[in-house]
């Protein structure tokens, strides 16, 4: 708990330079175009600064960060599909890009980052989230926390996310070889 308003913003600043990778990725993850992640992005700082006074140091600031992403990610996209099927329904979105999103992206790997989060996109919204829980690094124990499942369905479910992402990429790791 944050006892003043300067601590409060001290550590939201110390959690944007060590974590703003999630916040990207999250995004990236979530939205389908450059404009909805901007968007998205937004709204998750602004989640995650109104999640400060709630948070209480009993989890890795990281896991806090991705579970507050998280949240607010599904729920932004939930929003945005009862939007779409409203307004456009069987609108074709592209390619999603964020600029300097990655270092693999200066690496000149664009390409096929960009087909990699757009096979992510084609998951469903749970397997999204895993894969990107997964592709950070995350172990089980951490995925867990952050979803409320426990470690075991976590394996499971990732593997079941991995294997649909297997196929969306096939053609990309031809590419590959």
């Amino acid at each position: 708990m944050m006892s003043s308003p300067a601590e409060s913003e001290s550590l939201f600043q110390r959690w944007l330079e060590a974590h703003r990778g999630i916040i990207v990725k999250v995004a990236r993850s979530f939205a389908a175009t450059p404009a909805d992640t901007a968007d998205l992005q937004q709204e998750l700082l602004l989640q995650l600064w109104r999640s400060l006074p709630a948070y209480a140091g009993q989890a890795k600031p990281s896991t806090w960060i991705y579970r507050v992403c998280l949240n607010t990610a599904l729920t932004w996209r939930r929003g945005i599909d009862r939007r779409e099927k409203r307004i456009e329904p069987g609108a074709d979105f592209g390619v999603m890009a964020t600029p300097a999103a990655s270092p693999a992206e200066h690496a000149g790997d664009r390409e096929i980052l960009d087909k990699l989060y757009a096979s992510i996109h084609a998951l469903p919204m749970f397997d999204r989230a895993l894969m990107l829980f997964s592709l950070d690094g995350l172990a089980y124990r951490e995925i867990a926390e952050i979803t409320g499942l426990t470690e075991n369905h976590v394996g499971v479910a990732l593997t079941r996310a991995r294997q649909r992402l297997a196929e969306l990429m096939k053609g990309v790791t031809n590419e590959l070889e």
